[in-house]
């Protein structure tokens, strides 16, 4: 889908603009909007309202044809509420609506003239990623490894955003076709099945991001992880046949001398839970536990596009959790690149011991914050649902920041967090009689445990710990990936250059 700019300065020039279809919004009021006005000349629109043909409900909507003096072909009239303001949701919603609408169309262009710029508490940069990510995510595809693909419906390919054409626009425009970019890769990634999206697939994607974007890229192999003393890492991936991946990307957009970012992906291409197995039930969906990883290159994606001004280095830990004579065993002790021996109690709370490895090896780059980012905890979905991601931080001044800046990220793209806890009291939760800690805590807080066991390895930078295990994919008959959190950490890195 292809978005572009198209300014209109009076009323007459929206009446009289050429398009497959343009849709403009109605209110629960009986109010128009000032570009539904501008093609009312006749008042068709007025009257389709006043009927009760619309109720103007956000998300409802109604498509008029050949309306006088309106050169478009189509006026689809899109509900956003109550009129007395645009909230953020009612917004989202008819622009959902809008974009649903235009893919049973014949139409082949379109114009989006809704309110843009009069969403409340939001500017027209945000309702322009608002619609971007919309109008992709309508006629985004999954059926990449079927042998006969879904009939792709007719539908609107060209969108045009009624807003003025300026620098700023024309940029906000242009991140959003990244990030939206970056959402569908992630998205293709994690929805390809695991015997396809193995750690080495994973390392030819990052590979080819660095062809196409200038970025360094470097990948490990087992015998660099064992001369780096990774043991915690390795111990996870001795059950599979597939070898690990611990993938490095480099964007140097920043100063040479600048600090970088370092986001660091679970990369678990499969997770079977190792030795102490999970249930068959739903086991299928153990394929979107890389969907950290994931986010990282998709992230990368969209920032190598962008041209991001800033440092940013990604860190990729990519390997299977399988059972098998090599397999690690509840009980065994392995030692992390840090040093920390860890008792391995479970062997399905692996994301814990390939993260811990990474965020060591992230400290020879004096980051000036690490972000991790993975399906951590089912314990996270008890606590926040499918809504929030959970975020980690310690509790100081610095991170207290650190947390605010990433939470404000996510409320500005939609890709929300919620702050938990994490202290030495989950430490105490951690404790082995035989190991320095555990791999999991006693019984209680679990998602919270997690973090506090990576945050043993990360007290020499900031760093804050995200669990997406609630939002990174849907069950069901919506069952995919779904790019999160591209959006945030895609503004968290904007908003830092």
């Amino acid at each position: 889908m292809d978005f572009s700019i198209k300014a209109f300065d009076t009323k007459n020039t929206m009446a009289s603009a050429k398009t497959g279809c343009v849709a403009v919004a109605v209110f629960e009021n009986k109010k128009l909007s000032q570009a539904a006005q501008a093609l009312d000349g006749a008042g068709d629109i007025t009257a389709a309202l006043k009927s009760g043909d619309i109720s103007g409900k956000a998300g409802s909507t109604l498509l008029l044809r050949g309306l006088a003096g309106v050169a478009a072909e189509r006026v689809l009239l899109v509900g956003l509420g109550n009129g007395e303001s645009i909230g953020e949701k009612a917004f989202t919603t008819g622009v959902q609506a809008a974009m649903k609408a235009f893919s049973t169309l014949g139409a082949a262009d379109a114009i989006i003239a809704l309110p843009l710029a009069e969403v409340k508490e939001r500017d027209v940069n945000w309702s322009i990623r608002t619609v971007v990510l919309a109008g992709r995510d309508s006629i985004y595809r999954s059926d990449a490894q079927k042998s006969k693909k879904d009939p792709a419906p007719n539908g609107v390919r060209k969108i045009a955003l009624a807003v003025p054409n300026n620098a700023g626009t024309k940029l906000a425009l242009a991140q959003a076709i990244a990030v939206a970019n970056g959402v569908q890769l992630t998205k293709d990634l994690g929805n390809l099945s695991a015997n396809v999206c193995t750690p080495t697939y994973l390392a030819e994607t990052a590979k080819k991001l660095g062809k196409d974007y200038m970025f360094n890229v470097e990948v490990l192999e087992r015998k660099q992880l064992e001369a780096l003393k990774m043991g915690s890492f390795l111990s996870v991936t001795n059950g599979s046949e597939q070898p690990p991946k611990f993938i490095v990307l480099k964007h140097m957009g920043g100063k040479p001398k600048d600090a970088p970012v370092v986001l660091v992906g679970k990369g678990i291409t499969f997770d079977t839970g190792g030795i102490s197995i999970k249930p068959g039930a739903g086991m299928d969906e153990m394929k979107f536990d890389m969907c950290g990883a994931a986010s990282v290159l998709g992230t990368f994606r969209a920032i190598g596009e962008m041209g991001l001004k800033l440092n940013v280095i990604g860190i990729v830990a990519a390997c299977e959790n399988m059972p098998s004579g090599r397999a690690t065993k509840p009980g065994d002790i392995v030692t992390s690149m840090n040093g920390l021996t860890i008792e391995v109690l479970n062997t399905d709370a692996e994301g814990r011991l390939i993260l811990c490895d990474a965020l060591t090896y992230a400290e020879r780059f004096n980051p000036a914050a690490v972000i991790d980012v993975a399906t951590l905890t089912g314990a996270c979905i008890v606590a926040l649902g499918h809504h929030h991601s959970g975020l980690f931080t310690r509790n100081d001044d610095a991170h207290n920041a650190l947390a605010e800046e990433i939470s404000a990220a996510g409320r500005a793209t939609g890709d929300t967090l919620w702050r938990l806890p994490i202290g030495e009291e989950y430490n105490e939760q951690l404790k082995s009689n035989f190991a320095d800690l555990a791999n999991i805590g006693s019984p209680g807080g679990a998602s919270c445990t997690a973090a506090a066991f990576l945050e043993n390895f990360t007290r020499k930078y900031p760093w804050a710990h995200v669990d997406i295990a609630g939002t990174a994919w849907k069950s069901g008959a919506a069952k995919g990936a779904t790019g999160r959190p591209v959006p945030m950490l895609t503004n968290f890195l904007i908003n830092r250059t």
